[in-house]
């Protein structure tokens, strides 16, 4: 059960991350005037958030795997 928390929370950060530094990263470097805000919110969600909560549960796991088992 713990090994299955540290991976739930690792995806959930990574999914976290992604999406705030996904949204901060396209609100700056955005050539778009239209509709900037939308396409920096669309994409932290939809593309760099499913991104790093991927690597983020990767991560996770291996790191659930490495603990001594109780």
């Amino acid at each position: 059960m713990k090994r299955f928390l540290i991976v739930l929370a690792s995806t959930l950060l990574g999914y976290g991350l992604g999406a705030a530094l996904g949204w901060g990263l396209l609100s700056a470097l955005s050539p778009n005037t239209h509709d900037r805000a939308v396409e920096a919110v669309m994409s932290g969600f939809f593309i760099f958030g499913p991104i790093a909560a991927v690597i983020g549960g990767v991560l996770g796991l291996v790191y659930a795997r490495k603990l001594p088992k109780l």
